[in-house]
């Protein structure tokens, strides 16, 4: 063979070998982190787009949500996670906004442009594919908040339609022939609209997800206000998973309306999210996420693990239980003390009513015994 062919065929299987690391390596997931407007928990976010590992966005947002990190954390991720955020311990946030998004681009909900809600985001490459463990200290001082229904078949009624169309500055138009067959149409930035049949099923589950998406960040401030009415104080962590782009580009593709849809639902998540950074009063940050292709779909991307901290009491009853001869011994021990001590109270009580009888009557005596002398 031609030494610069065999040269060339090794060079070749050698680049192959490194895009496939690569991609191994960094996977197609990306997190895009939305600091406060009003406070900076987070560094500027740099030209060059940087990398964690799903551990090390863990525990960032540990960090955020104002706990320690967990004690597996190496001090090369502490040394990303000081790249990331700033270096006041005393003031985080403690309530973060967490958000999966499938059949998005990263590209797509970041724009260079100064009129992108989030233009001025930092975006992170996630290293491999794994999720993303959040580990909690205690259930009672992190509240949990779920931004999606309590089943996939979840829907909406006609009036939450047209309270969101409103909302968006748009309108619904309901179809006689029944419910939930009406037009919703969505104003999108170019001064045209989205037009979505409920009839359709891309259509209705594109727009039902984005109703109960929003109501749920209302129910979720709703909740926050509550806490700050009360003593109780806890961390809050809203999370969720939107799934209605990926409906549209099932069933139109990536452009047309499933682009609109997304600009739809850019739109409508920067309005909740400065609605939310209100009423938190600037103490909050957001985390959108893009999940990979190698993601299984059916596998949310952000996982929270809460353990509770152990009572004494607990610690106590959880150590191993002693054999026979342990506890022969220590029954042994007990009763020979409760033996010596009864003994030594009765010789004393004995020895008392002794000295007692034989005492002498003298003057001191007497007196001791409250006698009244002439």
């Amino acid at each position: 063979m031609d030494p610069r062919r065999a040269y060339a065929l090794t060079l070749l299987c050698i680049l192959s070998l490194i895009s496939l690391n690569s991609k191994v390596a960094y996977g197609d997931s990306t997190v895009v982190f939305l600091d406060s407007p009003t406070r900076q928990y987070l560094r500027q976010p740099s030209t060059q787009t940087g990398s964690l590992s799903p551990s090390e966005i863990g525990a960032t947002a540990s960090v955020l949500l104002g706990f320690s990190p967990p004690s597996t954390l190496t001090a090369a991720s502490s040394s990303k996670l000081n790249d990331v955020l700033k270096p006041n311990p005393f003031d985080r946030p403690r309530a973060m906004l967490m958000l999966e998004v499938t059949g998005v681009e990263d590209s797509q909900l970041i724009d260079d442009s100064t009129k992108s809600p989030f233009s001025n985001a930092m975006r992170i490459k996630v290293e491999g594919d794994e999720r993303v463990d959040i580990q909690l200290p205690d259930e009672n001082e992190v509240s949990l908040v779920s931004l999606n229904g309590e089943s996939s078949d979840t829907q909406c009624s006609e009036k939450e339609l047209s309270d969101f169309a409103s909302w968006l500055g748009g309108s619904y138009v309901e179809d006689a022939s029944g419910p939930l067959n009406g037009e919703l149409i969505l104003p999108i930035a170019d001064g045209s609209f989205l037009r979505l049949h409920m009839s359709e099923r891309a259509d209705r589950e594109f727009a039902t997800s984005l109703v109960i998406l929003i109501n749920n960040i209302r129910r979720a401030k709703e909740i926050h206000q509550v806490f700050t009415k009360s003593e109780q104080s806890p961390a809050e962590l809203i999370m969720g998973r939107f799934d209605g782009i990926k409906a549209l580009q099932d069933h139109y593709g990536k452009e047309g309306i499933a682009k609109s849809g997304l600009e739809v639902f850019v739109y409508s998540i920067s309005k909740a999210f400065d609605s939310l950074q209100a009423a938190y009063q600037g103490k909050l940050v957001g985390v959108i996420a893009k999940r990979g292709r190698a993601g299984t779909e059916l596998e949310n991307m952000f996982h929270v693990t809460v353990t509770s901290r152990p009572s004494a009491r607990w610690l106590e009853e959880t150590k191993a239980f002693p054999n026979a001869t342990e506890i022969a011994e220590v029954m042994f021990v007990r009763t020979t003390l409760a033996w010596i001590t009864g003994i030594i109270l009765l010789i004393a009580t004995l020895l008392g009513i002794l000295f007692l009888l034989n005492m002498p009557l003298t003057r001191d005596t007497l007196l001791y015994s409250n006698v009244k002398l002439d």
